[in-house]
């Protein structure tokens, strides 16, 4: 089956469930793989354009999981979700923690061991919410030599950040939302699970998701080495073609990616698992776009038109109005101009402010 760029797209967009009426975090489908809450409107706003605008606080919850990110999850799903998002490996927990394995393997220390270690004193530090710098400079503490950095931006010594984000969950903690810094506390009840179900699945959430993908597109998503996502390719996953491309996706998923088609217009925050697709060439084909719409600092959001992205937007507060300002990456047509405008209203609303004014750049 050989795909065009736009069912790609278009069956990302369906798949995604982006533009949707109405929804619920049942059967939201992101909450799977699970929902990145980074930048001003996070993961709330990711729910919201999939048709879930009020999320109960205590159905949900926060974690540090995949690339050691903030992500959003349903509370139930949580000791299936410390299992499904572990490292695969040993070699796997090493690439995760990037130059923090060295120390610990030139001191006879098995990463993995290294995590449970840093996981378990987490765990006897938290026994109530406690600000990070607090748990960072306890933690420190107590930890050994090959566990510190001597960081120079902070200008002291403290454990290296990855292995810290990525053994949070180990130890049974949680994000309080809306925090700044962040501030961990226990997990209620918290018990990890032997086998996650196949619906949290990291690999066959990708394929579900993003796909059709390739398994080096899935290992850039996790930061897992290539050899353990192949060892754990799906069986059912089919080969298919994007424009010539070998790809793989889920059987159940190939027919409804054939002949695809996405309506509608949707503003998608700027870390919307949208756009974390490792295909970014099929995303954005236009290297100078797609240089401003993943920008390293001050990454703006994305315009959905269609199941296309077709330029980036900002939004600024004025007082108790929002001003949004869009760049498009082509003519802009009346439709989809009020398209935009109509977003930008619901983006407003959603941040309790009206909408004074929408620019979009000739």
């Amino acid at each position: 089956m050989d795909l065009t760029r736009r069912e790609v797209l278009a069956f990302r967009t369906r798949a995604q469930q982006l533009g949707r009426a109405a929804g619920t975090l049942a059967d939201t489908a992101v909450l799977d793989l699970g929902v990145q809450d980074t930048g001003t409107d996070g993961a709330a706003w990711a729910l919201a354009v999939r048709g879930v605008p009020d999320v109960p606080a205590d159905e949900v919850v926060l974690a540090w999981t995949l690339r050691g990110a903030p992500h959003l999850y349903r509370r139930a799903d949580l000791p299936a979700v410390a299992a499904a998002t572990a490292p695969f490996s040993e070699a796997d927990a090493g690439k995760r923690i990037f130059d923090a394995a060295r120390a610990l393997r030139a001191a006879g220390i098995p990463v993995l061991e290294g995590l449970d270690t840093i996981a378990a004193r987490m765990r006897e530090i938290v026994t109530a919410p406690t600000v990070k710098g607090e748990m960072s400079s306890r933690l420190t503490a107590v930890l050994d030599e090959p566990y510190l950095r001597d960081c120079v931006p902070c200008g002291a010594i403290h454990a290296y950040e990855q292995p810290f984000r990525l053994a949070a969950l180990r130890a049974g903690l949680e994000l309080e939302p809306g925090t700044s810094p962040p501030v961990l506390r226990p997990v209620p009840g918290f018990a990890p699970v032997e086998e996650p179900p196949a619906r949290l699945d990291v690999v066959r959430g990708y394929l579900r998701l993003l796909g059709p993908a390739t398994p080096a597109h899935v290992a850039g998503y996790l930061d897992a080495p290539l050899k353990d996502v192949k060892a754990r390719w799906p069986a059912d996953a089919v080969e298919v073609t994007v424009e010539g491309e070998r790809r793989w996706m889920l059987a159940e998923d190939a027919d409804q990616a054939a002949g695809a088609t996405a309506e509608g217009a949707v503003l998608l925050g700027s870390h919307d698992l949208f756009l974390q697709a490792r295909d970014r060439a099929t995303i954005v084909p236009d290297q100078r776009a797609a240089k401003e719409l993943w920008r390293t600092i001050g990454r703006p959001g994305a315009v959905l038109a269609d199941g296309d992205v077709v330029g980036t937007w900002r939004a600024r507060k004025a007082g108790k109005a929002l001003d949004l300002a869009v760049e498009p990456f082509g003519p802009v047509p009346p439709a989809l101009r009020a398209a935009v405008e109509e977003q930008a209203e619901r983006l407003a609303t959603f941040r309790g402010l009206a909408l004074r004014a929408v620019a979009i750049s000739a």
